[in-house]
């Protein structure tokens, strides 16, 4: 099939939905489809060869004019060309199939008021985001892309997502494809594991021996980090470590700059657990390098940083607005780690991270998450989307 993918930057190095376009790419490429990809940029080293690249002008505009203008341009160069079928994966309208990988708009600005711990304090931000022009911007758009005439495939990859369209926009699951997220385990290869561990805690000043939990993520309000902080320091004042602290150090990599996070880890009296790596381009290295990964969002469609975790083996703790706990058999008894039902219960973050201090039941729950990574592939991933994208093309050649 000649098959083509819009989105604004494919630079795969940042993650996300765009490390996931290039796995895709590839995967497709391997199977001998053709594969375009409209963009306003993109980072040719990092995508496989084979790809056919069509650019979108790019220059300044407004926030919220912004996606307006790239979806508009998308369409006017897709209508030059011939396509069987055409994938948007975010605010872009018109195409044969969307799968929006953030999740819907309406859906993340009600989970982003939960980041507020103070009731009040969420009141304000919601009365704020009603005076926001890129909200409205964002709205109207998001209306479009699902409510046309031209009703596209839609692909959500979580049932929390799934169910954030059945309540905002009233549709019928039968219109809904669900297709869980997945990465390609083969950008996390084993060979000289012990060796980039050792290798990333000396520099990062942790011992051999400590216990590391991951933060990983470069919004880190969004993610948890401010909870997990206080988390941290409540998991100190537990009776059992009283006098007795635990080798417990919290890695938190992603963006470079986080000094209103530092201050905090200060206030807390943080200063020698929390290590705050920055950026770092080998993700392999800060897996491998840690025990288990924690991340306490308060919104995620489906996250590829615990799909990456599961992948490197490490045990996970992260929180029910998290669509890929989903993949995780929480309930008791747990077997890949646990899921907090608030990210704001400090206590309970606390306890969490405690149970992962224990070395056998760390082992336990890196095994059970091996076999998880294991069950769901990309590979299976791939069948699946591919069987929309097959539905879809048929779909648009027979109108």
């Amino acid at each position: 099939m000649n098959i083509a993918f819009c989105y604004e930057s494919v630079l795969p190095a940042r993650g996300g939905c765009e490390t996931y376009i290039a796995d895709l790419a590839r995967r497709l490429l391997a199977d001998r489809h053709e594969v375009h990809i409209y963009a306003c940029r993109w980072d040719e080293q990092a995508l496989p060869p084979g790809i056919q690249f069509h650019a979108i002008p790019s220059r300044w505009t407004p926030r919220f004019l912004k996606p307006w203008r790239f979806g508009r341009l998308c369409l006017k160069a897709m209508s030059e060309r011939s396509h069987d079928v055409t994938m948007g994966f975010d605010k872009t309208w018109g195409l044969d199939v969307l799968y929006p990988q953030g999740g819907l708009h309406a859906a993340c600005v009600q989970h982003n008021l939960r980041k507020h711990a103070s009731p009040i304090a969420r009141r304000l931000a919601g009365l704020a985001k009603s005076f926001d022009v890129a909200h409205w911007s964002y709205s109207l758009l998001e209306r479009r892309q699902y409510l046309s005439i031209k009703s596209p495939a839609i692909v959500v990859n979580s049932h929390m997502v799934r169910d954030h369209f059945m309540r905002h926009y009233h549709m019928a699951p039968g219109h809904l494809h669900v297709v869980r997220s997945a990465i390609d385990p083969h950008r996390f290869p084993e060979q000289d594991r012990w060796k980039c561990r050792l290798q990333r805690r000396e520099q990062d000043g942790i011992g051999p021996h400590e216990v590391v939990g991951l933060f990983a993520a470069m919004n880190y309000h969004l993610k948890g980090l401010e909870p997990l902080l206080h988390a941290t320091a409540r998991l100190f004042a537990r009776p059992e470590f009283v006098g007795n602290a635990p080798p417990f150090r919290l890695m938190v990599v992603g963006h470079p700059k986080a000094r209103a996070y530092k201050n905090l880890a200060c206030k807390l009296g943080l200063d020698d657990v929390v290590r705050f790596v920055g950026y770092c381009p080998q993700m392999r290295n800060a897996y491998f390098a840690a025990d288990f990964l924690v991340h306490p969002t308060f919104y995620d469609p489906c996250s590829l940083v615990v799909l990456e975790a599961l992948a490197c083996g490490l045990p996970i703790i992260t929180t029910r607005y998290n669509g890929a706990s989903e993949l995780l058999h929480a309930s008791p008894p747990q077997q890949e780690g646990y899921v907090v039902s608030d990210p704001h219960d400090h206590q309970e973050l606390a306890w969490c991270i405690a149970q992962m201090i224990d070395s056998g039941r760390r082992h336990a729950f890196a095994q059970a998450a091996r076999r998880t990574a294991t069950q769901w592939t990309f590979e299976q991933h791939y069948r699946q989307l591919m069987s929309v994208l097959v539905d879809a093309a048929q779909r648009k050649q027979a109108a």
